[in-house]
């Protein structure tokens, strides 16, 4: 028999077995993951450096610092790759409910931030998109996307450490977060920026660099501004060392030259270490803009697509638990190639941005019309496309319409985002509105448009004027918008603060915000002394959060909200209504939405059955010939079980 000493002995030397065994799998796993993307990853690698001197070093160094990443990720992370390789659609389910905010406005600093997670899981959020957070310019920062340093973090946010430890803290409340990777540019205080105004050539090497305008003057030709009025051109003459740099979005962030591998692989590594801190989006900024070629418009072209299947691979490889999520602000049909194809993806999700533009005309227009014919062809596309669905978000929202679809109703292109403009900054005729305009082009009758959610349907607007029928009308709209987004196929994410209503930040004029636009009239500080009317009978606060999360809810109750359901819209013959079915095998759901004031008829017809009305909990529901109030919302839904 024995003893207790040699038993712990030998438990001791199974439990080290144990433990080597499961490293030497999770090398194991490793190199499987290497395997499997390897000659694709090699293939593509090298037909795209071609041109370069011994590409296949470069190749290698990458591989060799792939494995390098792996290694240094911690376990739980590990633990969590394996997980989700085993469930890869775990971001899929009806149980993801998104919310994004910058850090400062939200919680003052990451430390902060912990504590506000309660508030987070009250308002049924699963998903965090903090916006940009990394070290850059305060004075040329472009709200954190002119990056100086990508391995770390704001100072006043506090450090990298502070990001490691409140992801290990969302993910123990299963909490993901989402980060953005500025890929197109630095800031031009980033140390290759300092180098290479320096004159060192290797970090010239790694931009646009053109000793007279020259061949600037033949990028001009074809390649379109971003922000003719705010940064005109894409190219800035550095007067102390007389040398032209590509400088597409603003002058102080200089656009990276993909063509040079050396910058490829030193991305990604900053990528894989950002993943490597707990990030589990990664936000692919400005992604069409990435590869630069004389001759063309500079956006879309076929090695971007490269560039990001490659990503995608990499991700796979070392931290496969990590989705990629394109900002492909794009008109429809140049937005849907960056998902790839199904046997070789890139993207995981992507906005949905035309979605987003189209609802707020329907707002102004009260005509469903062209948002029906959005709705049909997202319908008409692969399941395993995951859109990000939003009302708004940081940025401005731009007027990128299908006017091909709309000059068939008479409107021309010009004359309706005047139309546009002026109904959401309140110019026009009985608006509610109060939005401001950022980019104002008037040579080319262009602008975007700004605000908060609340703002732009009224609420401030009604509030200030006391008028409380015009109070609940303008909160019944921005409910049934809530409800429209979160019915929709893909993943509702809601801007911090449109929960709780709040309005405009109007001290943005006031110098509140160093290098301020307009932009920042919706980039206001959370007002936490609002929320805490969230709880308040009668309160504007408690009317709409109470509201967007009781349908929150119930969107976690009912399978039929899944991305695998079947997607389709029925004709009510109203054009102010619109109704969109989700159906899976056994339930069948109809979202009903008037984006009119009036009351009005949506004249469908149903007839497979009683409904549920999901809002008023009525039964025996007929789903035919339905009235809705003004601004109205239905969700019907039915059991297909016998």
């Amino acid at each position: 028999m024995k003893s207790k000493k040699n038993k712990k002995n030998a438990v001791n030397k199974d439990v080290k077995k144990a433990v080597k065994v499961s490293v030497v799998k999770k090398e194991d796993m490793f190199e499987a993951r290497l395997h499997k993307h390897y000659d694709e990853l090699k293939w593509l690698y090298c037909e795209l450096y071609q041109q370069q001197p011994n590409p296949l070093n470069y190749f290698d160094d990458l591989i060799k610092n792939l494995k390098d990443f792996y290694e240094q990720r911690e376990a739980y992370l590990k633990e969590l790759d394996i997980a989700r390789e085993k469930n890869t659609n775990w971001y899929k389910g009806n149980d993801f409910i998104g919310m994004m905010m910058y850090v400062n406005n939200f919680s003052g600093t990451l430390k902060g931030f912990e504590k506000r997670i309660p508030y987070l899981q009250e308002s049924n959020v699963n998903y965090i998109h903090l916006m940009p957070l990394l070290t850059s310019p305060k004075d040329e920062g472009d709200g954190g996307y002119a990056v100086a340093d990508f391995r770390n973090v704001q100072e006043e946010l506090g450090t990298m450490e502070d990001l490691r430890k409140l992801a290990k803290k969302c993910h123990r409340n299963k909490i993901s977060i989402c980060l953005d990777f500025v890929m197109n540019h630095t800031s031009n205080q980033h140390e290759w920026a300092k180098k290479a105004r320096a004159g060192e050539q290797e970090y010239q090497d790694r931009y646009f660099f053109f000793d007279n305008y020259d061949m600037p003057r033949l990028f001009e030709e074809k390649c379109p501004q971003v922000f003719p009025t705010t940064a005109p051109g894409n190219f800035t003459y550095l007067e102390d060392i007389h040398k032209f740099v590509m400088t597409t979005f603003y002058p102080y962030q200089w656009d990276l030259d993909y063509r040079n591998p050396i910058v490829f692989n030193e991305m990604v590594y900053n990528m894989l270490y950002l993943a490597n801190q707990g990030v589990d989006i990664i936000r692919l900024d400005a992604v069409p803009y990435i590869w630069k070629q004389l001759g063309t418009n500079c956006r879309n072209l076929p090695q971007v697509h490269t560039l990001v299947r490659m990503m995608r691979m990499i991700t796979e490889i070392v931290c496969p638990s990590v989705l990629l999520l394109g900002e492909v602000v794009m008109a429809p049909e140049k937005v849907v190639p960056y998902f790839g194809t199904i046997e070789k993806p890139e993207c995981h999700m992507l906005y949905n941005v035309t979605t987003m533009a189209t609802t707020w005309h329907t707002v102004a227009t009260r005509d469903v019309s062209l948002l029906k014919h959005q709705l049909d062809i997202l319908a008409s596309l692969p399941k395993q496309y995951i859109f990000q669905n939003y009302l708004r978000c940081h940025d401005d929202i731009g007027w990128g319409l299908d006017y091909g679809f709309l000059r068939y109703q008479g409107i021309e292109e010009v004359a309706h985002k005047k139309y546009l403009n002026d109904f959401f900054t309140g110019k026009y005729p009985n608006s509610f509105s109060c939005g401001e305009l950022y980019n104002d082009d008037e040579s080319l009758g262009d602008a975007r448009l700004c605000g908060t959610t609340a703002s732009l349907c009224g609420i401030e607007y009604y509030d200030k004027q006391k008028d409380k029928d015009g109070i609940q009308s303008a909160i019944d709209l921005d409910l049934m918008l809530h409800g429209f987004l979160l019915s929709l196929s893909g993943i509702p994410v809601i801007y911090s603060g449109d929960e709780i209503a709040q309005y405009n930040d109007w001290e943005y004029k006031n110098d509140k915000y160093k290098q301020a636009d307009s932009r920042y009239i919706h980039r206001g500080a959370f007002n936490w002394r609002k929320a805490g009317r969230r709880k308040i009978d009668n309160a504007i606060q408690a009317k709409v959060y109470q509201g967007i999360s009781k349908m929150e809810k119930i969107r976690l109750q009912y399978d039929v909200f899944s991305t695998d359901a079947n997607i389709y819209t029925l004709n009510t013959w109203n054009k102010s209504t619109v109704a969109l079915v989700r159906e899976t095998e056994n339930e069948k759901f109809i979202g009903i939405y008037n984006f009119s004031e009036y009351e009005e008829m949506a004249w469908i017809d149903e007839q497979d059955g009683l409904y549920k009305e999901l809002l008023t909990k009525q039964k025996d529901f007929k789903a035919s010939g339905l009235k809705l109030l003004g601004h109205g919302i239905l969700w019907l839904w039915r059991s297909k079980k016998a």
